[in-house]
């Protein structure tokens, strides 16, 4: 019995409310906001030459005259379902871990149970944003490998990479995202902290407010982590560009001195200003979401119960 405790906290009703709450909230906030992450990725996997730094909406209305509108949307289904699938797993395994360790609210204990749930979410949804990455690029004028095209969705995508490249392919990039659970870790532990300082009234608390927290939130830890997500997203690509010159098995490193030796410091923040839209936009529609979700989702929970 004395272990049945932990048992019980991991598999609670509070920790899937949180759970389906985050998952719901990220899918609803992506939607809204998908083409500014095109954008972003355009300007972390292009070269310079090709797309020249310009403003967001320059690159969107550039995108829809050479492409189509429909390149905005490209590659959304999948994402969406990763995102869903990487949500899920992130606020069950935070919100089961606090629970654990007794509900203790401080800065330092967010961000230790913030970078224990990134560690389980890169080794769980890794493969998932491997394949997003690819299907993404799909269809540019730089050719992929697997272009002709062998996967057209996520499961016929991890299925084809599993079998052609093995877990080596279905992992590119895991390293550098290992390093990157700090910025979620860093979001959670800015925004616990500012809920707990400005929303002392969780229940009566306005949407405006759980959305800028989250996004004040999401801006320093975008800002802090930004060299390091340019390189995950190279590094998950790298393998599919038939035309890239990188050499094989290319690693942070190695890819972290191609960028500096090509671009310069500034090739490491290329594709901020629509990151930094795109994300901070995202994480704090999300967030608003998910609070709201799961306030209503606990109401009904304890109507049921009475």
């Amino acid at each position: 019995m004395a272990h049945s405790k932990p048992l019980n906290e991991v598999f609670s009703y509070l920790s899937w409310v949180h759970a389906v709450s985050g998952a719901t909230g990220s899918v609803v906030a992506m939607s809204a906001f998908y083409p500014l992450d095109t954008v972003r990725s355009r300007l972390q996997l292009e070269e310079p030459e090709r797309r020249k730094a310009q403003s967001t909406w320059a690159i969107l209305k550039q995108l829809v005259a050479e492409e189509g509108f429909d390149t905005l949307y490209r590659g959304m289904i999948p994402v969406l379902q990763s995102l869903c699938i990487s949500n899920f797993v992130y606020f069950y395994t935070f919100h089961s871990l606090k629970a654990i360790g007794g509900g203790s609210q401080s800065a330092l204990t967010d961000l230790v149970l913030g970078s224990l749930a990134g560690v389980v979410n890169v080794f769980t949804t890794t493969p998932c944003w491997v394949v997003n990455t690819r299907l993404k690029m799909k269809g540019l004028g730089h050719r992929v490998k697997d272009n002709t095209m062998h996967y057209d969705n996520l499961l016929s995508g991890l299925i084809y990479v599993g079998r052609t490249e093995g877990a080596k392919g279905l992992w590119a990039g895991a390293v550098p995202s290992l390093l990157l659970v700090i910025n979620p870790a860093i979001q959670f532990m800015v925004y616990e902290a500012l809920k707990r300082r400005l929303i002392p009234d969780v229940k009566h608390a306005s949407s405006v407010r759980f959305f800028a927290i989250g996004a004040v939130a999401k801006t320093i830890a975008t800002v802090l982590t930004y060299p390091l997500q340019l390189i995950q997203t190279k590094l998950r690509h790298a393998n599919s560009d038939k035309n890239s010159d990188l050499p094989p098995d290319t690693d942070m490193i190695q890819m972290l001195l191609i960028i500096l030796k090509k671009q310069g410091t500034a090739g490491l923040f290329r594709g901020l200003e629509a990151k930094l839209l795109q994300t901070v936009l995202t994480a704090a529609l999300m967030f608003m979401a998910y609070e709201k979700i799961a306030r209503f989702v606990t109401i009904l929970l304890i109507r049921a119960k009475k």
